[in-house]
């Protein structure tokens, strides 16, 4: 994801899984997890959640909100954590860069070297980043908009579609810069296909920097008003049109000159909607992976209001990383260590010195487990020959796992019994995906993690139609399906790991 003679003599001076522990038998609960709204609750839920929260910045933003209403305790990662973890309060979050967020739950019978059922999942989603000098020169009478793909977003997918700006905007405020975040909402930009009546260069392919510009405005022949001496001090005005600035200004209510910098991205301004005859499906743009971080974040808070979740031997822990579409590797990303650095701080919080902090750091990351959690693919009606048969998903039905011979995915035997377990326990359905021989698999926070960690991991996530399109569909039930995985999941399974533990596995 072994020496094999090596591997034998350890394996023969274990003790058998008889006398591996004392302990008594699990007794399997039977428990059907439900969650507290309802399944039409959470899909418009979601759907609130969607409609505001268009970049991974306002994402982090709404988690933490929803966190802090939840009795979480926000600690930040520019200061001590000494003192602040054994209290009366077990519930805590921290975030790294405004779009990435751990957050978790101590159990009272916690202590260093036992476990952490940890649910990963990533809230950036493919877009269009304006360019560190968006400001284009007129042309044919049209103002441009100089952006980057972040990811696949050069798809024509993204043609012909209403375009806002949203993003994150650093602001000079007194003898101090923050961070604000500002959404445009209306419709500002469109990127025009050619009609088809002009043969070859209306088919393609098109060049993504000269063909796949967004259209902003007319210029005319007008003149736009100069900066004033004011909004000359920002030192952005002459990177981005002065229009976009004045409308950042306006809406943050600050002035031009306080704007430092700007991380802006192109997102559909087409809200999400509930459809289909029996309103079965959601219709959304982003879904992936904001649809496993909301249902994730949820199935957290679900469970922290339950005993079970104050009174177990474990740590529970969602973390949403950021930039997971172009490789997790900066510092908010999978690869940047949020998830070690959170562990790290924790185990210095509670340690008391006897035995050494690394060792139980090595020994709680054995006993850890971890669902790397990211949206897959549901059967499409229309191309069901390129799936396989007997792994074809369905919406409204159940999290899926997903399995990969060649390590694109995390999943193996163990893994995916211990899941499977803790879903007949509580009444969830679990699904299986894997790719064809003739097919290219995707991959996702999953190995990088478990690789960097030695966690037993397995990937499983909610399906969805139309993976890396700037709209997409899942089920309408498939949020709240997700909320009672997940909260079942940090339910259940620090009792069903132990009859792993007895077997040495």
């Amino acid at each position: 994801m072994h020496n094999s003679v090596l591997f034998s003599q350890a394996k023969a001076q274990r003790k058998t899984p008889s006398s591996a522990s004392s302990s008594s038998p699990v007794i399997p609960s039977k428990i059907p997890y439900e969650p507290s709204k309802s399944q039409k609750e959470f899909a418009e839920s979601f759907l609130k959640f969607m409609n505001t929260c268009p970049t991974v910045f306002h994402t982090i933003e709404f988690f933490a909100a929803q966190l802090e209403s939840a009795g979480f305790v926000y600690l930040s990662e520019r200061e001590s954590w000494d003192h602040k973890l054994n209290s009366s309060n077990n519930k805590y979050y921290t975030t790294r860069n405004g779009s990435s967020l751990a957050a978790f739950i101590c159990g009272e019978e916690w202590s260093p070297g036992k476990g952490i059922g940890l649910v990963g999942t990533h809230g950036d989603a493919i877009t269009q980043r304006l360019k560190p000098t968006s400001k284009k020169d007129d042309k044919d009478g049209f103002k441009l908009l100089g952006v980057s793909p972040y990811s696949s977003a050069t798809k024509n997918t993204w043609w012909d579609r209403d375009l806002s700006i949203a993003g994150r905007v650093i602001v000079q405020d007194g003898n101090r810069k923050i961070s604000r975040l500002v959404d445009f909402k209306d419709p500002i930009g469109h990127i025009p296909t050619l009609a088809p009546h002009f043969g070859t260069p209306a088919q393609g392919p098109f060049n993504p920097e000269t063909q796949m510009t967004p259209i902003i405005g007319l210029s005319n022949g007008s003149k736009t008003p100069e900066p004033t001496l004011s909004e000359m001090k920002s030192p952005l005005i002459d990177k981005h049109d002065i229009k976009i600035l004045r409308r950042i200004a306006d809406e943050l209510n600050i002035e031009v000159k306080d704007i430092m910098q700007v991380e802006l991205e192109l997102y559909d301004c087409q809200g999400g909607n509930l459809g289909g005859l029996d309103q079965e499906f959601v219709f959304c743009p982003r879904l992936d992976d904001k649809l496993c971080s909301f249902a994730a974040l949820y199935g957290l808070i679900e469970h922290s209001n339950e005993k079970k979740g104050h009174g177990s031997g474990v740590i529970n822990m969602h973390v949403v990383f950021d930039n997971e579409e172009i490789g997790s590797l900066t510092r908010q990303g999978a690869r940047g260590g949020l998830f070690q650095s959170t562990v790290d701080r924790i185990l210095e919080s509670y340690h008391t010195g006897i035995e050494s902090s690394d060792e139980l750091k090595r020994q709680t990351l054995a006993n850890s487990f971890f669902v790397s959690s990211d949206v897959t693919h549901a059967v499409n009606p229309n191309f069901s020959s390129v799936y396989l048969e007997g792994h074809k998903p369905k919406l409204n039905t159940g999290l899926t796992v997903k399995l990969d011979p060649n390590g694109h995915t995390t999943s193996d035997a163990v893994s995916t019994c211990l899941v499977e377990e803790i879903a007949r326990r509580t009444q969830n359905t679990l699904q299986y995906f894997h790719i064809r021989n003739d097919s290219r698999s995707g991959s996702t926070i999953g190995p990088a993690l478990s690789s960097a960690t030695g966690m037993r991991a397995v990937d499983a996530g909610i399906p969805q139609l139309s993976m890396h399109s700037i709209r997409a569909t899942t089920g309408s039930s498939d949020v709240w399906l997700g909320v009672k995985f997940y909260k079942a999941f940090w339910g259940e399974w620090e009792a069903v790991d132990q009859e792993f533990k007895e077997g040495d596995l």
